[in-house]
Order: C-alpha cells, then structure tokens, then sequence
C-alpha cells in the first residue's frame, strides 16, 4: 500500500474546510478512485507555520517510517510576518532534504506546491495587494529554484488562487483561506504527477 506525507501549514490541513476537503485528503480520495491503494494521508501542518516551525515539529514528531510521496507547501507565513527570502531559501532547503528523505531519497517523489497569493482576497481588504503579490512571487521563485535544481517536481497553483481569490466559492468563510473546491484543483495536479510516477 501506498503512504502519503503532507508537510505544510493552514493550506495543507486546510484552515476553515472540513477534514476531507483539504487537498492532501482530497489526493488519497482521487487516487483512489482511479485504482491507487494508498493509506490515509500522515499529515504536519499547523496554521501559521513558518519554515522554522515546520521544522521544528518535524523533528519532534520523530517520524521513523518512509513514504510512497511527499507534498511541501510552506511560505505564506513567512512572508506575513516580513521573513527575509535569505532565511527562506535556507530553511525551505532544509525541508527539501528532509522531505527527500522520507521520500526513500526519491526526488522524484517530493512534490513541492507553490505559495498560495492571500493579498487578492477579503481578508486583504486595505492591504498593498501590489506588494503582497511581488512578495509572494519572490518567494515562489526561490522555492520552484530550489525544487527545480533538485529535480523534484514543482506545481503551481498561485495563479489559479488570484483567479479564485475574489469568488465566494473557492473561498473558505473566513474570506482568506481556499475552499474545497479550490484545493480539489491543487488535488488534481498532485494525482497526475503522482499516477504517473507510480505507473512508471
């Protein structure tokens, strides 16, 4: 059977949504239904997660068991509270390596999910969204350099969140984080690398 690792912060436990409605659950659920035996999703995340923090709990969870895949999406919070990208690249290299190693040291199998863009939403209501937007895209831009030279895959998902941040549908009521519907698209790119990965 196959085993799923989701490490991350409110968009990976999916803040506001129901259990199975975040994206990690909603990827076992279509893998699944296309004939991938695979085991409820082990999941580290928490909302406000910084990279440190992520880090931090990684270590105290003390996980001994390897995965089948692993998914990092971390960042968001980062930039909230005006993180350097420096502190960023260093801390999410980190990760990478951490994830490549619950992954059996299989890069293909860490999956790397690009930050989120909240500056479009409600909860920006007021905000510099111009500013939020360039932060987010330095950012991104670190993490998909980082992923990319380390030949793991990198989805986005940051411009399907300012195509959707503004419709009350793929919003969660607290007029920030995504719906259901919303991480179901994030969901979609995950199992396609995923399937393809494991028909190989």
């Amino acid at each position: 059977m196959h085993t799923y690792l989701a490490l991350g912060d409110s968009y990976t436990i999916g803040e506001q949504v129901p259990n199975n409605g975040n994206f990690p659950n909603q990827v076992v659920e279509k893998l699944r239904n296309i004939g991938i035996t695979i085991a409820e999703p082990v999941i580290i995340a928490q909302t406000g997660w910084t990279t440190d923090e992520l880090l931090t709990s990684i270590r105290e969870h003390n996980l001994q068991e390897t995965f089948s895949f692993v998914t990092l999406l971390i960042g968001v919070n980062n930039q909230y509270r005006n993180r350097t990208i420096e502190n960023y690249r260093d801390e999410f290299t980190q990760l990478l390596n951490i994830a490549l190693s619950f992954a059996k040291g299989i890069i293909t199998h860490v999956i790397v999910v690009s930050i989120p863009d909240w500056g479009v939403t409600p909860f920006a209501e007021g905000r510099n969204q111009e500013q939020i937007a360039k932060e987010i895209d330095n950012y991104n831009t670190t993490c998909k350099e980082i992923a990319l030279a380390a030949n793991c895959h990198f989805v986005e998902i940051t411009e399907s969140t300012r195509k959707n941040g503004i419709s009350p549908d793929y919003l969660a009521n607290d007029g920030l984080h995504p719906s259901a519907k919303e991480y179901s698209i994030w969901a979609d790119k995950i199992v396609k690398i995923v399937e393809e990965e494991f028909r190989k």
